[in-house]
């Protein structure tokens, strides 16, 4: 038998080459990326990588695929910052560093038999997308599972041809809304709370998973809330200021908490807390 990979430090980054990358959006893109030496990355949906662009920096970004044997590792970036420009700019056949993974999972052994509601917005679809296909690839763990998806306007949807393919299956629940449309949008507009009176669910078997900007979480947290799912059920994803990704430099502490050591997944009922205190 082949000896183990050597543990790497933390602070190390891997080298990953740009197996191939397209356009999501008119400002993100997603490249799937292999090793260029060692096994491959193995990571539970919901975590992050440190993603390095050498000569510029490195960014946390969510793993957007899920962890499967003959699948590469995908990541989905918006160009918000001069990391996240330089990611999106990437070529096949370039290498970037990655370190990681790090962080917590959106989905555990006693969300089994649940049905699950998925909320996201914008670029929060992105690391929804792995806890999604582990949901699909476990169809039969799960209840109904009901995607809801937000986005400014038609052309900054994610992941167009996968939602199309899901509209497609009978045992997914999917609706499309969007803030501003043009003439040629025939779906719904409005925020993605809306959605929530148009689906059936039982709010006591029901894990709501819920990621976008930090007042559409909160208002979609809330309104899941008021529907009657418990706050402990309802996990939202947090990802402020992360600079280390493991809980030494301060940079994401809110009161106890070290959002990259402790989540960036957490329960409702404790992100409602940490969410309330406005990011300087």
């Amino acid at each position: 038998m082949p000896d183990p990979a050597p543990a790497m430090h933390p602070f190390v980054p891997r080298p990953f080459r740009v197996r191939r990358k397209w356009k999501e959006t008119p400002d993100a893109v997603s490249f799937d990326l292999d090793p260029v030496d060692g096994p491959p990355l193995q990571y539970l949906p919901g975590q992050f990588n440190m993603l390095y662009a050498f000569g510029i920096g490195e960014v946390p970004i969510s793993i957007s695929s899920a962890d499967e044997p003959s699948k590469p590792l995908r990541h989905t970036v918006r160009a918000v910052g001069a990391v996240s420009r330089a990611l999106c700019q990437v070529r096949r056949g370039d290498v970037i560093g990655v370190r990681g993974p790090f962080g917590n999972s959106w989905l555990d052994d006693s969300h089994h038999g649940a049905d699950l509601v998925i909320m996201g917005g914008g670029i929060g679809l992105a690391p929804l997308r792995g806890a999604l296909l582990q949901a699909l690839r476990q169809r039969d763990r799960f209840g109904r599972i009901f995607l809801l998806v937000g986005a400014r306007t038609p052309e900054d949807i994610l992941f167009r041809a996968e939602l199309d393919r899901l509209a497609a299956r009978d045992d997914v629940n999917l609706m499309v809304t969007v803030d501003r449309a043009g003439r040629d949008w025939t779906g719904d507009v409005g925020v993605v709370t809306t959605l929530l009176g148009r689906i059936a669910f039982d709010p006591a078997s029901t894990v709501a998973l819920v990621c976008g900007p930090e007042i559409m979480m909160r208002l979609s947290a809330s309104a899941l809330a008021d529907y009657g799912i418990p706050t402990d059920r309802i996990r939202v994803s947090l990802e402020r200021n992360m600079r280390c990704a493991i809980g030494w430099c301060g940079h994401c502490q809110l009161g106890s908490v070290f959002i990259c050591r402790d989540g960036a997944v957490f329960p409702f009922e404790q992100a409602a807390q940490l969410l309330a205190v406005r990011e300087r």
